[in-house]
């Protein structure tokens, strides 16, 4: 009764937050251990009661801060000294700046969202397709869960009860992997369309581009740098990111104004408010999941169909391509870890970190599948072009993704060499 209360909610359309609680209160009568009842409220504000999930509105405000400041406009600037002499080299940009604003905001949507607005008529101007130019700036955005910082390793580092820190610090390899495989795609597509030529800045752009683009740049340092050095967890990187975003967007920039604040802190305490409920009703649901020790007869059928931790990885990647579909990589999250993680670390020895990095890396492809794919509706709200377009130009990039999951899977000190 339970599961089909669940399925049906999730069918009518109702909010996930709510798919959890509900389906939570459902066990709980159906059950007719009324005591558990007691439990219900201290389960949900239980799930929120971390330090680390303060780090997640933190960072929404400080790409917030970042957009309406400026900062991201000098950064794309600072990408253009770099590649932007190259044959496509609008599409290095992209790539590059995208890199780079995964180092600050670690969300996907918002990333998609605020790249489509910066780069995609950029590149329409200089001949680029709209459906290709949308799926470089779309495929970007799957560096936001692995680049340090990450809301999905926030989330997943309070999920499995693993330092946030060192999460992050488990992404960097994986991101410059995945990277490094998208300028290889974008240079073989290269081979096939006839890409824009080049233009390298001159010496007086690249002085003004530098010197303007440093104090954004810092940005990614003050955040990576504190938690690599020990000298701030990620919740105080992310305040002191907010901070710096706030002073360099108003005082060195000077495109930020204190009248835009109550609107900025609105954006930020909406959407992060949303992402706080949802893991609060998960907290419930969690519950209801370990007190009827699913984890456990999961364990028992996986084991019976391998011992191969490498292959269990590849069966955890397929299956959590298909949820991505269907549910929001959060909420995706919330629902598969408390799940998966026992059987990955009892059954088969498996890191947290590894399991951690595979399993965001995988729901976040969800952002950008079909049917349901916001981040592929956010693109095309953002640019006007139908969804299915940018899809097929995104194709390539996706299977790059995969490439980087398999390596990861199969090869654990790609994950953990720098922790």
């Amino acid at each position: 009764m339970t599961f089909i209360l669940f399925f049906v909610l999730l069918f009518c359309a109702v909010p996930i937050a709510l798919v959890l609680t509900l389906t939570a209160l459902g066990y709980i009568a159906t059950s007719g251990n009324t005591v558990l009842f007691e439990s219900y409220p201290q389960q949900l504000f239980g799930a929120i009661e971390s330090y680390g999930l303060l780090a997640i509105p933190l960072f929404m405000l400080a790409g917030e801060l970042m957009n309406e400041g400026g900062l991201t406009t000098r950064l794309i600037n600072m990408a253009r000294i770099l590649v932007g002499g190259f044959k496509g080299g609008l599409a290095y940009i992209n790539l590059v700046a995208n890199m780079m604003m995964a180092a600050i905001m670690g969300s996907a949507a918002s990333q998609i969202a605020i790249m489509s607005r910066a780069m995609v008529p950029a590149m329409e101007k200089e001949g680029y397709s709209a459906s290709y130019a949308a799926a470089i700036t779309a495929a970007g955005g799957l560096l936001s869960p692995i680049i340090p910082p990450s809301m999905l390793f926030v989330l997943f580092g309070v999920l499995a009860q693993v330092p946030i820190a060192e999460m992050f610090i488990a992404g960097i390899i994986p991101g410059l992997i995945m990277s490094a495989l998208f300028f290889i795609v974008i240079a073989l597509v290269g081979l096939v369309q006839e890409y824009p030529k080049g233009e390298w800045p001159d010496r007086a752009q690249i002085k003004s581009w530098l010197l303007m683009g440093i104090p954004a740049g810092s940005i990614p340092l003050v955040i990576i740098g504190g938690i690599l050095t020990g000298l701030a967890t990620p919740t105080e990187s992310a305040a002191l990111a907010s901070l710096a975003a706030l002073l360099i967007g108003k005082y060195i920039y000077r495109d930020l104004q204190f009248s835009h604040l109550p609107e900025i802190l609105k954006r930020t305490a909406l959407n992060s408010g949303m992402v706080i409920m949802l893991i609060s009703a998960a907290g419930v649901f969690g519950w209801v999941v370990v007190y009827e020790e699913i984890p456990q007869m999961a364990a028992s059928w996986i084991a019976d169909q391998t011992s191969d931790p490498f292959v269990f990885l590849l069966m955890v990647v397929g299956v959590l391509i298909l949820v991505g579909m269907l549910v929001d990589g959060i909420a995706a999250l919330i629902l598969v870890v408390p799940i998966l993680l026992p059987i990955a670390q009892q059954q088969f020895d498996i890191s947290p970190y590894q399991f951690g990095v595979v399993v965001c890396l995988t729901l976040v492809m969800g952002l950008l599948t079909p049917p349901v794919g916001a981040g592929l509706f956010i693109g095309s709200a953002m640019t006007g072009i139908a969804p299915m377009q940018i899809f097929r130009s995104l194709l390539p990039f996706l299977a790059a993704t995969l490439v980087t999951l398999v390596l990861l899977s199969a090869f654990p000190e790609l994950v953990l060499m720098l922790i």
